[in-house]
């Protein structure tokens, strides 16, 4: 007969995890890029890190794609549109901002970053904008993190 596995045990401490998490990648890479990189707000552990400046390689792909939306009118409405080289770009529609992490009183609405055939899955990658003001964030990990565009 064999014997069963013991149980693992959780400690309190497991629930601050992704807070404590973020909060070390956010000194890891103020230390690697420097003053761009202004430390998070965190105010639990469900809450995105938000940062006032985005300087990570994929943020100029951010900066594209928000030129390529503007070039659309920031559609509002959900769905796939025509983009460059033969390839299609999503609109999510709104973005409700239900953790509350971007500046409240605002509507936002997101879009995806990175094209592809029309119908493929979709990836991570957004960008969330407010018309009324352009503030844009960029989301390299959909919504687990904000960088102000």
């Amino acid at each position: 007969m064999s014997t069963p596995a013991s149980p693992v045990r959780t400690l309190g401490a497991t629930r601050r995890l992704p807070t404590t998490l973020a909060l070390l990648v956010a000194m890891v890479a103020a230390v690697l890029v420097g003053p761009s990189v202004v430390s998070p707000k965190l105010t639990d552990s469900a809450s995105a890190a938000v940062y006032s400046s985005c300087a990570m390689t994929r943020c100029a792909d951010a900066r594209t794609a928000r030129s390529g939306w503007a070039a659309k009118g920031f559609p509002t409405s959900r769905g796939w549109y025509s983009w460059s080289g033969g390839l299609s770009n999503f609109a999510g529609g709104r973005y409700y901002n239900y953790e509350g992490e971007l500046p409240a009183n605002a509507t936002y609405y997101e879009y995806d970053v990175y094209p592809r055939p029309q119908g493929a899955a979709r990836d991570a990658y957004r960008i969330i904008v407010n018309k009324s003001t352009g503030a844009t964030w960029f989301s390299p990990n959909h919504y687990g993190d904000f960088y102000r565009l």
